[in-house]
């Protein structure tokens, strides 16, 4: 019987079959998919210009925040009160934590540090720790600066309703906050240098139309492994570039939870935190925006912080980044459009610019374009994609995100700061130094991310599932360990009262020169 059956003859009906359902089925839809995908690359390509360009005026002009706003250094302090000790505001200071038994003596000792008067500022540990034996550690630790004259209070709740969101609102409900004007907040595992106050207070003092002064991260482990370096690739360009750009020309950006001090005010006139979403951060600056707030990013003033060194924390991390928003910009999308205190180009810009290219396109495109569609029109040869979307535009793009991370291009002028004049060493000295060798990696890894990111902010806009999960970035406190900020010499390990720095946390810097 299979003598009488022609697979050739099969074959070649099949093929017939596949080529017709090819034509006239699979390749318009994927054209379609081709020019939807070539759309929003085109968008996202845009939108990198236009922050670049801004950013790039802002570097030759030297734009810098002391320039655009009013910023006088903090008077000395001098046994007369009127012009000493009293010029300097009542500041609280926040440090919500979670289980950080690796890192939470970082954020302590480093806000303890912190070089403002002692009766000027109150500090909270707001620890919502469920392991009894951290909890007793951190409160040990509050009582060690306590004992030194800091007013250093550990307030521990008996639940985590609202998880971070719920424990900075329950701090800010304390009486003895009614007093401060300012409140700084500080993740467990970062480590503001000693100026930091006197760096970025002035700003609110003298211009009040300012909410928010945003610094930037500095992270101490970068260089701990590839997933690390990879990190410091995307989030360098986030603070270099995208927050210098939304500061610089609309007075906005996205608070990034940590290292900012808020006008005290400004929160209550918003509303306060809110649990709503897991990015109570974002949420807080956007309700302050539409009140006609001005957000600062510093970018001068930098805070040590961990990175995620393990996939699974920079997984959940992801998750949360990446879904928080999509869900707040489904509950706010309708609030923006319908506010009256602020102008429609600054409406635009966050329905556009900030939510819808920045949360949401730049995921999608990234995994359906190089990871669903390119590999498609292989396959499918009707459905040509023009040269200019699949490697001219991806390639400047990517150019352009990489400027952030100043290890990416050859330093020439370490020749004039090392003076090494032999060649030889001097490319090898580059070579050991630079992370241009980890563009391509990068690049497969942040698709590989896209994935996870788009799945979450797919959550996120439909507000199931795994919408208000909540999952601590797990601290390792290595990159501390390794480059510790301080180094403290303890007589008595059990007891760090007679500690003694030997290493300060600032290093030396230039005063910014107040406008006139």
């Amino acid at each position: 019987m299979l003598e009488f059956i022609d697979l050739e003859g099969i074959e070649e009906v099949l093929l017939t079959k596949w080529k017709q359902i090819r034509v006239n089925i699979v390749a318009p839809l994927l054209r379609v998919a081709v020019l939807i995908c070539l759309i929003m690359i085109v968008m996202i390509f845009v939108e990198k210009v236009f922050v670049g360009f801004i950013c790039l005026v802002v570097k030759v002009f030297k734009l810098k925040p002391e320039k655009r706003y009013r910023w006088e250094p903090m008077r000395p302090e001098t046994s007369d009160l009127e012009i000493g000790v009293l010029s300097y505001p009542m500041v609280l200071i926040q440090i919500p934590m979670y289980n950080e038994k690796e890192v939470y003596k970082l954020s302590i000792r480093a806000v303890c540090n912190l070089d403002w008067p002692s009766d000027r500022m109150i500090i909270q540990v707001l620890d919502d720790s469920t392991d009894p034996v951290v909890k007793d550690l951190v409160g040990l630790e509050c009582e060690i600066w306590k004992s030194r004259g800091l007013n250093i209070n550990h307030e521990v709740r008996n639940n985590r309703k609202g998880y971070k969101a719920g424990a900075l609102k329950d701090g800010m409900l304390h009486y003895s906050v009614k007093d401060c004007e300012y409140v700084a907040i500080f993740d467990a595992d970062f480590q503001p240098e000693s100026d930091f106050l006197k760096r970025t207070v002035p700003f609110l003092i003298h211009n009040s139309e300012i909410a928010l002064v945003q610094t930037r991260w500095k992270f101490v482990n970068a260089n701990e492994c590839m997933m690390t370096r990879m990190q410091e690739m995307s989030l360098d360009y986030h603070f270099k570039i995208e927050q210098e750009a939304g500061s610089s020309a609309f007075s906005f950006f996205g608070f990034n939870g940590t290292a900012g001090i808020w006008r005290i005010s400004t929160i209550a006139d918003a509303g306060g935190w809110k649990d709503r979403t897991t990015v109570e951060d974002m949420d807080l600056a956007v309700r302050s925006s539409l009140d006609g707030c001005k957000f600062v990013y510093a970018g001068d003033v930098k805070v040590k912080c961990e990175l995620p060194s393990t996939f699974k924390a920079f997984r959940y991390q992801q998750h949360r980044w990446s879904c928080g928003p999509a869900n707040l910009f489904k509950k706010m999308i309708l609030e923006i459009i319908a506010n009256k205190k602020v102008s429609t180009w600054k409406k635009i810009h966050l329905i556009y610019n900030f939510f819808f290219v920045g949360k949401i396109v730049a995921h999608t495109s990234t995994y359906i374009f190089y990871c669903i569609v390119i590999p498609l029109s292989v396959l499918i040869p009707e459905a040509e994609i023009p040269l200019w979307g699949v490697a001219y535009i991806p390639t400047i793009i990517t150019l352009l995100k990489s400027v952030g991370t100043p290890r990416l291009f050859l330093h020439w002028s370490i020749h004039n700061i090392f003076d090494i004049n032999d060649l030889n060493a001097r490319n090898l000295f580059y070579l050991m130094n630079s992370s241009f060798h980890l563009v391509i990696p990068w690049v497969l890894f942040e698709n590989v991310m896209s994935l996870h990111r788009i799945k979450a902010a797919t959550t996120g806009f439909l507000d199931v599932g795994r919408v208000n999960e909540w999952i601590v970035t797990t601290k390792l406190g290595d990159g501390s360990k390794t480059k510790p900020s301080m180094e403290v010499i303890v007589k008595n390990a059990k007891d760090l009262r007679d500690a003694k720095v030997i290493d300060p946390l600032l290093g030396d810097y230039k005063k910014p020169q107040a406008r006139t």
